[in-house]
């Protein structure tokens, strides 16, 4: 009897182990860090971000990663994220493949809020609810720090000036 009590337990931790690897690190919210992918740069967005609101800056790029799918015997497609505001945040790229997938870079050029939209529709070729999914970012971006003119001067550097200009 304790040969098969000593076995049960090694077997009930690897089953919490794989339970706790098993569950998605997507699931959990991301903050603005975890969302840049470190070989591009860029923040990376996808379906599970919708609804966020997000802090950029000026120079940023967003990369926007929409997924389609089958679901309940339909397909459905993403239409190509568009900016509210095209002066903020320009698309640079974008594209709505056939297995229902959309994908879209942005530079962020100003700032103010701007949302990035897309909708999800059946394509089914019959049977199609008229429901359309809809995706929402917004994104908050901050005018740039004004440069600095340097560090103080003294009054005799000040006065060292005037008298070398006349």
């Amino acid at each position: 009897m304790k040969t098969s009590k000593y076995r049960a337990v090694p077997l009930a931790v690897g089953l919490a182990l794989a339970a706790a690897v098993a569950v998605p690190a997507t699931a959990q919210p991301q903050t603005l860090p975890e969302l840049r992918e470190s070989a591009t740069g860029r923040i990376v967005l996808t379906n599970l971000d919708d609804g966020r609101t997000l802090p950029v800056a000026a120079g940023d790029d967003i990369e926007v990663r929409l997924t389609g799918g089958r679901a309940g015997g339909l397909s459905w497609a993403w239409g190509e994220p568009a900016a509210s505001d095209p002066a903020i945040l320009p698309r640079t790229a974008s594209n709505a493949m056939p297995n229902g997938n959309a994908t879209a870079v942005f530079h962020v050029e100003g700032s103010g809020t701007v949302e990035i939209t897309a909708a999800k529709r059946c394509v089914a070729p019959s049977g199609c609810p008229a429901a359309v999914n809809p995706w929402k970012i917004t994104l908050n971006s901050a005018a740039p720090a004004p440069a600095e003119a340097g560090p103080p001067q003294t009054e005799s550097q000040v006065r060292s000036q005037t008298s070398a200009r006349g």
